[in-house]
């Protein structure tokens, strides 16, 4: 789903982003963006789980499969 908006942004990391991933537009910069930040909040929250999940099982039985 898109929507169309009008935001001010700062054009220098918008080039930025553009020439560092070869992206052609700043509405491709902005959606690559958005979505390697919602990327690394996942991976954040991830490693706050470390040493709070118990894990149970045979890590050599499960690659035997």
């Amino acid at each position: 789903m898109y929507k169309r908006t009008n935001i001010e942004i700062d054009l220098d990391l918008v080039q930025e982003v553009m020439e560092t991933y070869n992206l052609k537009s700043i509405k491709e910069a902005v959606n690559f963006s958005l979505e390697k930040s919602i990327q690394a909040k996942k991976r954040h929250d991830l490693l706050l789980l470390k040493g709070k999940v118990k894990w149970e099982g045979n890590l050599s039985e499960m690659r035997e499969v």
